[in-house]
């Protein structure tokens, strides 16, 4: 099961594609419910899922609005008894305006407007480091925990549009984000096996790889977050297969 936003969705596409293709006479068949999305292949008992969960911790409907509860992670029961789980949070970390899902944000008894987005994101990843600890049981499974997807909104002033040729050599301009080192820092201090999906770097020098003006939004949109199929994804997947094997 891949666990978070739509650049999981990506992953979990590239995947089922892969697994498609080396079997292309496989019967399948695609569901979904609420969040979770399934790609069975019936012939072999196999479930690919998705749950979509961009902060992994809560967002809970209440009175006062929307609140992102930093140490609530009940969601979390959805993924109990997932042979594989692969979890990515951090795209929506810094969204404001209308786009951002939540009216208020929480930790503890204390319910603020706002705050630092890294420490909130820091105090989110402590608590789903919190609950793998307290209630996975990992004698037969393998979880990996992926590194952050870039964007290229800007490369040297332009977009990612008619990019035709990766980034050259193995440096990119900027460094990596700090949220990098909070991650690693948090996965550091886990009791239980997780292999960290370290594919930020190697994604940040595909610059020509994103869909620009031919994704869901057409020529009106720039999208350049998201990630080409065949392409990017198919390469985290096989550095997941390996990391299973």
């Amino acid at each position: 099961m891949f666990v978070g936003d739509s650049l999981s969705r990506n992953q979990w596409q590239s995947l089922t594609c892969m697994l498609h293709s080396s079997v292309p006479n496989a019967n399948y068949i695609i569901t979904r419910q609420g969040d979770v999305s399934t790609f069975t292949f019936t012939d072999y008992g196999v479930n690919v899922m998705l749950d979509r969960n961009v902060y992994l911790v809560d967002v809970v409907r209440e009175p006062i609005g929307r609140v992102l509860k930093l140490d609530s992670i009940h969601g979390a029961k959805l993924w109990k008894g997932i042979d594989v789980l692969i979890f990515n949070t951090w795209h929506w970390w810094n969204r404001r305006g209308p786009t951002q899902p939540w009216d208020y944000i929480q930790v503890g008894n204390e319910i603020k407007m706002d705050m630092d987005r890294m420490l909130a994101f820091k105090e989110a990843l402590t608590t789903w480091a919190a609950w793998v600890d307290a209630i996975l049981i990992l004698t037969k499974l393998w979880f990996s925990s992926r590194e952050f997807s870039p964007s290229h909104y800007k490369i040297k002033g332009k977009s990612c549009a008619g990019q035709q040729e990766p980034v050259t050599g193995l440096r990119f301009p900027g460094g990596l984000l700090p949220a990098v080192d909070v991650l690693k820092s948090v996965l550091r201090k886990i009791r239980k096996p997780v292999k960290l999906l370290d594919i930020t770097l190697l994604s940040l020098l595909r610059k020509d790889g994103h869909p620009s003006i031919y994704g869901l939004g057409g020529p009106t949109a720039m999208d350049c977050s998201h990630w080409c199929l065949a392409g990017v994804p198919d390469t985290w997947n096989e550095i997941l297969y390996n990391l299973i094997l």
